[in-house]
């Protein structure tokens, strides 16, 4: 009797196993490539920790946060879209990736020289730009991030996410060679951080080429800026709720810099950097359903249970990891950061349940085309997170701030909880895609 529930036990989960194949290879590949880019980072990091100054460190995390948030506020949206519409099946994918890369990458300059004028107007010599180097590297570095994360968008919609898997891989080991020769000649400063970042993700994606047989060139064709013209609402839905999801949380580096210092944002940076690691695994796997249930829409409700639980584990096993080991880990890095940061981390892991929760109700959002509603929400808790990490800074510190912060992202995380529980009760979204599904301007 027992050997029969277990193999009817077995044959359940295979069956599991095979609903969700393409949902699973997919974030399996993401979530691989993110592991080995988390563990190459790592040991980047490590020796930019343990042979760089903290200024330099910290200055330099501060404005890779801000490349982030350029790349975010460039691509407009038009990443997304691309994952939902750039099918295999859709032949006009290469005309929109081309559309969708000129535009983000004006934007991106743009924002950056606005940014670069901007500093040097209100902080001069004391801001994280202070040096022409610097400068010129941040510039460059924000067009190729915003061409980059459109690449990765159209690869995850094309559902090779193991091509994706390939670049991330090749970038973190092009970077982690670089930072060791830069270490090797004695070049240790803000600049050369950056430099190694940005080289690094440009050659990435010329390796990505040759290895592929030409896989970046097929990502693109001509331009079809009617076509992108025409997706200009989608567009916009996408963009509110990315902007709205994800800058508060990529900025947070710039704003421990401003409100504390060089040296305890380079302390704060290298436990940040293992809490956006550990988070881009709910990410990724919550970003994967969007194509998986717009191609497969009869196993939404399973895929996105799946997606949920086995996020919300890792998420556990983060925050513990971090209560637990937050000092060793800066040790790890460089003795000096325990004092620096003191005790003040640990509770910072605690942030990815509410992350995952957050990422699980974006992406039944965008599935049931609630985008633009749902980015009021998220704008008003982005502006929750800033404003409770602001005044915690001012009234205890680091501490302060990533009680504030945390405190913040909890409270978004159990209000994502409700959304997913009463509005779409995690079987609405097959529903609504079935029953009424949206014309996709590529297939016209």
């Amino acid at each position: 009797m027992l050997l029969e529930q277990v193999n009817t036990a077995i044959g359940q989960l295979r069956g599991s196993i095979r609903k969700s194949t393409t949902l699973i290879v997919n974030s399996g590949a993401l979530a691989v490539g993110t592991l080995a880019a988390a563990v190459l980072g790592f040991a980047y990091w490590w020796l930019a920790a343990r042979f760089f100054p903290p200024e330099a460190v910290g200055r330099a995390s501060a404005l890779l946060s801000v490349v982030g948030l350029a790349g975010v506020l460039s691509e407009a949206g038009i990443g997304t879209l691309l994952i939902g519409e750039n099918g295999p099946r859709r032949s006009k994918g290469p005309q929109l990736v081309s559309a969708a890369t000129l535009v983000g990458l004006a934007l991106a300059l743009g924002l950056a020289l606005a940014f670069v004028i901007g500093q040097t107007l209100v902080l001069g010599p004391e801001g994280p730009i202070n040096g022409r180097i610097v400068g010129a590297a941040f510039f460059f570095g924000c067009g190729a991030t915003v061409v980059s994360m459109l690449f990765e968008d159209a690869l995850i919609g094309n559902l090779n996410s193991v091509g994706r898997m390939v670049q991330q891989v090749l970038f973190s080991l092009l970077k982690l060679a670089l930072i060791a020769a830069a270490v090797v000649v004695g070049y240790v400063s803000n600049a050369a951080i950056l430099l190694t970042w940005v080289a690094s993700l440009l050659a990435s994606w010329i390796v990505f080429d040759l290895l592929s047989r030409g896989g970046t060139r097929r990502l693109v064709g001509r331009p079809d800026f009617r076509l992108l013209y025409r997706l200009r609402r989608e567009t916009f839905d996408h963009y509110a709720l990315d902007v709205a999801l994800q800058a508060p949380g990529i900025i947070m580096p710039f704003l421990v810099l401003v409100l504390l210092s060089p040296a305890t944002t380079a302390a704060f940076a290298l436990l940040w950097m293992l809490v956006t690691t550990a988070a881009v695994i709910p990410a990724v796997a919550a970003t994967a359903l969007f194509p998986v249930v717009r191609s497969n829409p009869d196993q939404a409700g399973h895929n996105i249970l799946v997606s949920l639980f086995g996020s919300l584990l890792v998420s556990l096993a983060g925050a513990v990891v971090i209560l637990v080991y937050s000092q060793e880990i800066l040790a790890f890095f460089n003795p000096a950061y325990p004092d620096i940061a003191g005790s003040s981390l640990r509770l910072l892991g605690f942030s990815l349940l509410g992350l995952t929760l957050k990422y699980h109700a974006c992406a039944l959002a965008r599935l049931n085309d609630r985008m633009r509603t749902a980015a009021y929400w998220f704008a008003i808790g982005g502006l929750l997170e800033v404003c409770l990490a602001v005044a915690g800074a001012q009234f205890g510190g680091l501490q302060g701030l990533v009680l504030g912060w945390t405190l913040a992202v909890i409270i978004e995380g159990a209000c994502a909880a409700a959304f997913l529980g009463l509005v779409t009760k995690l079987n609405a979204a097959p529903s609504s895609l079935q029953e009424n599904p949206a014309p996709s301007p590529l297939q016209t």
